[in-house]
């Protein structure tokens, strides 16, 4: 009897520890601008999704995890998560790199003089020798090997979760349907059914992947009367499984 209790016991905290959230944040710059197209990486996953044109991203994790923010022209930067991360959403601000500015070559005028113009616009031995051998370098193939990937840099984003990678062409995603859909039902819509406001996202999320058809929402970035009717069906079919264990 000791033995099944304790096995009970394990299995609950098991369970528990490897338990997975969504991770809801938003990235600005530093005059609080939102970042679209910033790649976050939960390091301890893998997963790896885009912010919207909002600068909002959702992704599965677990307190004590740290994700990872990178975008070009922007310093990268680390959040680790915290309990407090998983019930209100995460603001990170993104700083933008210095930004290098060419350099300006002045050339020296002609002055009539031969001995000094041959000076002044004709390059030494040694520097022309050096343009050479740069030059010829550059003209080389390079080895693959050379411009292999490193162990653990980042290369291609991986198509986890519930977002897209290249060219996204709808008017909305799935977090700004969530975002309407919210305040467009009110909070008194999902406190009648007994869910906790934390868990308003997550539940959406889940009538989305139970079979909920918005392609037509996402293209047009607009949501009709039918549509919330549509959702507000969908969701009286599945609370009960979304409540079942």
């Amino acid at each position: 009897m000791k033995l099944k209790l304790f096995f009970c016991l394990f299995t609950l905290f098991f369970i528990n520890i490897n338990a997975q959230d969504y991770i809801f944040g938003k990235i600005t710059s530093e005059d609080k601008t939102e970042i679209p197209d910033v790649t976050v990486i939960n390091i301890r996953t893998d997963e790896r999704v885009l912010t919207n044109r909002d600068g909002h991203f959702m992704i599965s994790g677990r307190a004590g995890d740290e994700l990872r923010f990178v975008k070009p022209g922007f310093e990268r930067a680390n959040k680790k998560v915290t309990k407090e991360n998983i019930a209100s959403p995460i603001n990170v601000t993104l700083i933008r790199t210095a930004i290098l500015i060419a350099e300006v070559e002045i050339k020296k005028g002609v002055t009539g003089d031969i001995k000094i113009d041959a000076k002044n616009l004709n390059p030494p031995r040694k520097v022309q020798k050096l343009k050479n051998d740069l030059a010829k370098y550059m003209s080389q193939k390079s080895d693959p090997r050379v411009l292999a990937a490193r162990p653990g840099e980042f290369v291609q984003p991986v198509t986890k979760g519930v977002f897209s990678f290249g060219k996204i062409k709808d008017k909305w995603d799935d977090v700004d349907l969530m975002s309407y859909l919210q305040t467009a039902l009110g909070d008194k819509f999902f406190e009648d059914l007994k869910i906790d406001k934390p868990q308003i996202q997550h539940f959406i999320l889940y009538i989305f992947r139970s079979g909920f058809e918005r392609k037509t929402i996402l293209k047009y970035g607009y949501c009709s009367e039918a549509d919330l009717n549509r959702f507000k069906s969908a969701v009286l079919n599945r609370i009960s499984s979304y409540k079942t264990p």
